[in-house]
């Protein structure tokens, strides 16, 4: 299988991992050699119940005796899009209202800077050096990371970048600017959080130009940080939302949310003016309804600050310079980038799954299930010490 997979299969590193899965339940990844895998990643924070979790697998089934597509979900009404947009609006701010569905994080985020440019009238966004919000032609034009994109020139025009927690740079935001372009918690760059009210102070500088303030929660969202979405810590409620990962516990979705006036304009001038096939699909509108519940009307939110604070007190040695994040989006500093892929790859050989981080090498990836156990979390950082205590500098 593995020789197939390498031959009939794109790959987009030199090396794969290549575990070989059979089947996934919980917090384990299981291979076709029986190993029980503990997962620490998540999918890169997409499974936030788990792997097949029983309340999200039965709605997936009831929506499949039903029906698995009609048509774009704005033109006809299917009640669990529907069903989940309402929901999420009575858990968001004033004014973020309308949902639009789409099929991934990144067509989220290109959908936002459509809707930004053609809600303003301006042309210019602005985003942060180091920032990453998917790898889509617009998504890539905004991310603040040269070496990935440099290949793929020409992006899209009238891009800016401001460095994240600057205060200096805020002020290059002026009435040209159409969105600042911002994730709440810099993912790619090493779980860099905003420092000294940044947020708030971008929130107001937005308010006072006629910018608007997109902020990109598609690692951070659905209870990862100990709250529904990061930006509740911040002080700070963005004009446009952007969602993904955590929303449907691994299948693939993504979404923007806006006022519904801002959210019209879509509507006309031109008609249309933004579609997608698959957005809105009930299978997987289920999904997102059932992980929605599951995480709002449990305790997961709440205990997810509890074992962020089992992590960081079993976590302590002297190859971890820091540990960087919030709740379960958490990033351990390594002392060199190849104690980060040490670590990593010898931990895939004692079936502990942790990954890289885009940008920063020195990191290592800690996002687990937001239904991971203690007991879990006891054992997975208990190899990682193991391992660090094994390391030969």
């Amino acid at each position: 299988m593995k020789e197939d997979f390498l031959k009939y299969q794109a790959q987009t590193t030199p090396r794969p991992m290549a575990l070989q899965v059979s089947h996934a339940k919980g917090s384990y990844i299981y291979d076709i050699e029986g190993n029980s895998n503990l997962d620490f990643v998540a999918g890169i924070s997409a499974c936030s119940l788990g792997h097949c979790h029983p309340k999200v697998t039965e709605a997936v089934k009831n929506q499949l005796d039903k029906y698995m597509h009609v048509m774009v979900y704005g033109e006809f009404i299917q009640e669990p899009a529907l069903a989940y947009a309402k929901l999420l609006a009575s858990l968001l701010p004033s004014p973020l209202e309308t949902t639009y569905l789409v099929n991934s994080g990144t067509e989220a985020i290109e959908g936002a800077l459509k809707l930004a440019r053609r809600y303003t009238g301006r042309s210019e966004i602005i985003s942060a050096h180091n920032g990453y919000h998917g790898n889509t032609m617009g998504s890539l034009s905004i991310m603040g990371f040269e070496e990935r994109k440099s290949a793929f020139r020409p992006l899209i025009p009238d891009i800016s970048f401001i460095h994240f927690n600057s205060d200096k740079d805020i002020q290059k935001i002026t009435e040209k600017t159409a969105a600042v372009v911002l994730e709440t918690i810099q993912g790619g760059a090493g779980f860099i959080e905003p420092q000294r009210g940044y947020l708030a102070k971008v929130r107001r500088r937005c308010s006072e130009v006629g910018a608007l303030l997109v902020l990109d929660e598609i690692q951070p969202g659905f209870g990862r940080t100990g709250r529904l979405f990061a930006f509740e810590h911040y002080d700070c409620i963005p004009d446009i939302l952007v969602m993904g990962k955590g929303m449907a516990s691994g299948l693939p979705v993504g979404a923007f949310t806006a006022s519904n006036a801002m959210m019209s304009t879509l509507q006309h001038s031109p008609k249309l003016g933004h579609i997608t096939t698959f957005g809105g699909n009930p299978v997987i509108a289920a999904a997102c309804l059932a992980t929605l519940k599951e995480i709002t009307e449990s305790d997961l939110i709440a205990n997810t600050l509890s074992k962020e604070k089992v992590i960081r007190n079993l976590l302590k040695h002297k190859l971890i310079k820091e540990i960087r994040g919030k709740g379960l989006m958490l990033a351990l500093i390594m002392e060199s980038p190849e104690i980060a892929n040490y670590l990593i790859l010898t931990a895939a050989k004692k079936q502990l799954i942790l990954f890289w981080l885009l940008f920063e090498k020195k990191a290592v990836r800690i996002s687990p299930p937001l239904t991971i156990s203690h007991e879990e979390i006891e054992r997975g950082c208990q190899i990682i010490l193991e391992i660090l205590n094994d390391y030969k500098q």
